[in-house]
């Protein structure tokens, strides 16, 4: 969906209401419920795939995406990143299927993500990447192989891309 007048007023309503952030139970920004008080919420809001997800900050792929920068994102992270979709500022995408591969299975993915001195080279291709083509997507949450040596479940990393870096 565009974003828009409407919506942004739909999010300051939900803000107001205190219907914001539902999905995370244990963040100061979040709402409080549980996953369980939460689910019945989703499917309802879910209804409206476009407008009610957006207008409360509860849409994917950005709810998964607060989720892992709320646990596991470094001070700087946060709020680079988090606090601004926490915020509903900005959108973000999630890069994890592949061609070619069934990488719903993470143990097929073949993007490799390599240190080179104090950066990372990320070399592969996605497709089906969450969210990546919304005008507002700042921040790719990118799946791919760091240790292809490593036992096969530990292989993967997550590596955050800004979206508007070239190539």
């Amino acid at each position: 969906m565009d974003h828009s007048p409407i919506v942004e007023e739909l999010k300051e309503r939900a803000r107001e209401r205190k219907l914001w952030n539902l999905f995370l139970p244990h963040h100061p920004a979040g709402a409080g419920l549980t996953n369980l008080q939460y689910a019945p919420l989703a499917e309802i809001t879910g209804r409206s795939p476009y407008l009610a997800p957006e207008a409360l900050n509860c849409a994917a792929p950005d709810t998964g995406n607060m989720e892992v920068l709320a646990m596991f994102g470094t001070p700087a992270q946060q709020e680079r990143w988090l606090a601004p979709l926490l915020a509903g500022e900005i959108r973000s995408a999630f890069c994890m299927t592949e061609p070619d591969v069934a990488s719903s299975d993470a143990t097929n993915i073949a993007t490799r993500i390599e240190r080179d001195g104090d950066a990372y080279v990320v070399n592969g291709r996605k497709w089906w990447s969450s969210g990546a083509m919304n005008p507002r997507c700042e921040i790719l949450i990118v799946m791919g192989k760091s240790d292809p040596e490593g036992p096969r479940h530990r292989q993967q990393s997550m590596i955050l891309v800004p979206a508007r870096r070239p190539a």
